[in-house]
């Protein structure tokens, strides 16, 4: 069989957005299944059954990656690790640089109580790493430059993972004047009608939990895939910093996941125009786009994706695409799949947030 690439965006059915991400692909005879993110604890069963159904009931899954901590990424990954023989789980677990981050924590003065601390705030994490040492799997760490399989992991450096758990909200400390205005103005948010190329986005960055999320880049089939998780406007930058190491020419992206289920915060004109090129003249015709964009959002979520982003991606050329409703895939000489069809991308938004 010549060479292929299938990667499934799964419908996370909760009132909230979240990422299951199973992908499999055959270079030069040799196939790999890899799964990034498994959404909430009840995803974990069907990330399993798609998996059995679609990519032949393997017993083995070469890797498993958590791009961040959050509860809609990596929770349901513990059924993963129950079901399968797993090669490898690649996540950053916080703990292991206490020794090099105490002195930046006034209130704790021991590397022992900074570990217990830090496993108490990110206890998904906790959790995935006891499953995977009672089973013996290896656990990797995807800092920029890692190689898992085909991927590459783009973002995020060693140096600034560690910045992000400093400045971390996890990290006790009383809310700010700024972030209660923000909250407040995230609830009054309205729509104004808008004319094609316009694009107003969140003044602000991304949380840091979202900054610290694994960026992974992969050209699979002449393809050029970008899996960027809830990464925000600093860890997007730092990626595309680093794509000349990999002979990657930006604009020039074929197939990207959008950051954050759709969000304000995580993109930017400045960051599009780097990633998949500049604002065209007027939206391609059907079957023309450039691009294609996929967005994991869940049809209860009322507040992803917002107009803006998806109105921002078109204005480049892509075919969004969304879970709203149903799981997704993309792929290249991937095998057929009775009822799966080609779907059509997501109308081009008249009106966007204030």
């Amino acid at each position: 069989m010549a060479d292929f690439f299938e990667i499934d965006f799964l419908d996370v059915e909760s009132d909230k957005s979240g990422d299951a991400i199973p992908l499999r692909y055959q270079i030069a005879g040799t196939t790999r299944i890899h799964v990034t993110d498994g959404g909430f604890l009840s995803t974990g069963d069907t990330v399993v059954e798609h998996i059995n159904k679609y990519y032949d009931s393997p017993s083995f899954l070469d890797a498993i990656i958590v791009s961040h901590p959050d509860g809609d990424h990596a929770v349901g990954l513990r059924k993963l690790l129950e079901e399968y023989e797993i090669g490898e789980l690649w996540m950053l677990r916080p703990w292991l640089y206490a020794d090099e981050l105490i002195d930046r924590f006034s209130r704790l003065t021991s590397v022992e109580n900074l570990k217990k601390r830090l496993k108490e705030l990110y206890p998904n994490l906790a959790a995935l790493e006891e499953l995977a040492l009672a089973k013996a799997v290896p656990i990797r760490e995807p800092f920029q430059g890692s190689r898992i399989g085909a991927f590459t992991v783009m973002a995020p450096t060693k140096a600034r993972y560690l910045d992000l758990i400093v400045e971390s909200e996890k990290t006790p400390v009383p809310i700010t004047a700024d972030e209660q205005i923000r909250k407040l103005w995230e609830k009054a948010i309205t729509f104004i009608r808008a004319a094609w190329g316009e694009e107003t986005f969140a003044t602000e960055d991304t949380s840091s939990e979202n900054n610290m999320s694994i960026i992974q880049y992969a050209n699979l089939c002449g393809k050029k895939i970008l899996l960027t998780a809830d990464a925000g406007r600093a860890a997007l930058t730092e990626a595309a910093d680093f794509a000349p190491y990999l002979d990657l020419t930006l604009p020039g992206i074929d197939r990207i996941q959008v950051p954050h289920h759709g969000s304000r915060h995580n993109v930017s004109t400045e960051l599009l125009n780097r990633w998949v090129g500049p604002k065209l003249s007027s939206k391609p015709n059907s079957g023309e786009e450039l691009f294609t964009a996929i967005v994991s959002a869940a049809k209860k979520d009322n507040h992803h994706p917002r107009k803006s982003v998806v109105r921002a991606f078109i204005h480049r050329g892509a075919k969004v695409i969304t879970t709203e409703g149903g799981s997704k895939r993309t792929g290249h000489n991937a095998p057929d799949r009775t009822g799966w069809v080609t779907v059509e991308g997501v109308p081009y938004p008249d009106e966007q947030e204030n």
